[in-house]
C-alpha cells in the first residue's frame, strides 16, 4: 500500500467525503441548553448530578443526566463544549454517526458508573464522553499508516501511543477520565472504519 501524507488537518485524509458532524452539533446544542438551564436555575444541578447516595436510593437516571450537566459550572461548560466541538466533529467524520454514539455515550456511561462505584461518587460533566472519543481516535492514529496508507505527523502518533499509559496513570491517581479513554481505545480498534471508506474521498 502506498502511503500519502495528511493534509493541513492531520486527520483530514481519513474523512470520507460528504460526512458532516451534524450529530456532534446536536449533542453540543443539547449539552449547551442543559448547561444554560443549570446556570440560570442552580438548584437544577442537585436534581440531576451523579450522586452516589441518590443513585443508591434508586435514582439511576442520574448516571445519564450526569453526562449533560457540569460540576464545573460555567467554566466546566465552556471547556467541555470546546473539547466536544474539537474532538466530536473529527470523530464523527472518521467513525460515522452510529459508532460515534457508541463511543460517546458508551464511554460516558461507563465513566459515570465507575465514578459512582469507585472513583468520584459525586459530580457531572460530559468530559468522560469526549475522552472516549479521544481514545477511539487514538486507535485510528495508531493504525493509520498500515491500514489506510495515511502518514500522520510523528507528534500525533507519539501522543496516540502515549495515551493509554497516561490513562493508566490518571486512573492510578484516582481521576475518572482514564478508564473512559481506555474503553474508547478498545472500542476504537473494534470499530475501525474499513479502508474502502477512507479511500472514497
Amino acid at each position: 500500500m502506498t502511503t500519502r501524507p495528511a493534509s493541513r488537518n492531520p486527520l483530514a485524509a481519513l474523512f470520507p467525503a460528504g460526512r458532516r458532524p451534524y450529530l456532534t452539533a446536536a449533542v453540543f446544542a443539547v449539552t449547551l441548553a442543559c448547561g444554560i438551564a443549570q446556570l440560570v436555575h442552580p438548584p437544577l444541578y442537585a436534581a440531576v448530578n451523579r450522586d452516589a447516595a441518590r443513585i443508591d436510593a434508586g435514582e439511576w437516571y442520574r448516571l445519564v443526566t450526569g453526562m449533560f450537566f457540569q460540576d464545573g459550572r460555567a467554566y466546566g461548560l465552556v471547556s467541555n463544549l470546546l473539547w466536544l466541538a474539537a474532538f466530536g466533529a473529527v470523530a464523527e467524520r472518521v467513525f460515522g454517526r452510529a459508532k460515534w454514539l457508541l463511543l460517546y455515550f458508551g464511554c460516558g456511561l461507563f465513566g459515570q458508573f465507575m465514578s459512582y462505584v469507585w472513583l468520584n461518587p459525586v459530580g457531572a460533566g460530559n468530559s468522560m464522553c469526549t475522552t472516549g472519543l479521544i481514545g477511539g481516535l487514538a486507535a485510528v492514529v495508531m493504525v493509520a499508516s498500515r491500514r489506510y496508507g495515511v502518514v500522520l505527523p510523528v507528534q500525533l502518533r507519539v501522543l496516540a501511543f502515549a495515551l493509554p499509559v497516561l490513562a493508566v496513570v490518571d486512573t492510578v491517581a484516582h481521576d475518572n477520565h482514564g478508564l473512559p479513554v481506555l474503553l474508547g481505545l478498545a472500542l476504537g480498534f473494534l470499530l475501525l472504519p474499513a479502508p474502502v471508506e477512507v479511500a472514497q474521498q
